[in-house]
């Protein structure tokens, strides 16, 4: 998987004005991708701070959202190939208040890549969890805040 930052970036930017809107209000911004990772930066600021100037809990539901659908996202088009992508259940585990920047870390590339050549393969909807790490680098460098678990639903958008 061949991507630059900037490509990355500028089509998760797209992507939130055009399809999702609540991402793009939000501000991710991808830190680093490759075949096996990606790390997503969502910045505190007013708008995406609660009460208590910690991360809004929505705002670290749409980082783990991102970070665990960019990656499956990015690998179907570098295949060539398009799939149905969604989450099919949530489960979050909210450790410490992130006080700070927070960055989702997904490390489920090969996962990803596995359930990617068997819809590939069957064009059958394949689910399988995914883990994504919330941290806020700047405060408490690798110290999860939250960790979350996706279960990733894709299936084979069969071609015309």
């Amino acid at each position: 998987m061949k991507q630059t930052l900037f490509y990355a970036n500028s089509m998760l930017k797209l992507f939130g004005m055009t399809k999702v809107p609540l991402i793009w209000w939000c501000r991710p911004k991808i830190l680093h991708i490759d075949d096996n990772s990606i790390s997503i930066k969502i910045p505190l600021k007013r708008r995406t701070k609660n009460h208590l100037n910690s991360m809004y809990f929505g705002v670290l539901a749409v980082g783990a959202d991102v970070a665990g659908g960019f990656l499956a996202m990015s690998k179907s088009e570098s295949a060539g190939k398009k799939v149905s992508l969604a989450f099919k259940d949530f489960d979050a585990k909210f450790l410490k208040r992130p006080e700070a920047d927070v960055v989702f870390t997904c490390s489920d590339g090969g996962k990803i890549d596995e359930m990617l050549a068997e819809t590939f393969r069957t064009g059958e909807r394949i689910n399988q969890p995914v883990t994504i790490i919330a941290t806020c680098p700047s405060l408490h460098g690798d110290e999860p805040m939250a960790t979350f678990t996706l279960t990733l639903s894709l299936k084979k958008i069969p071609t015309s």
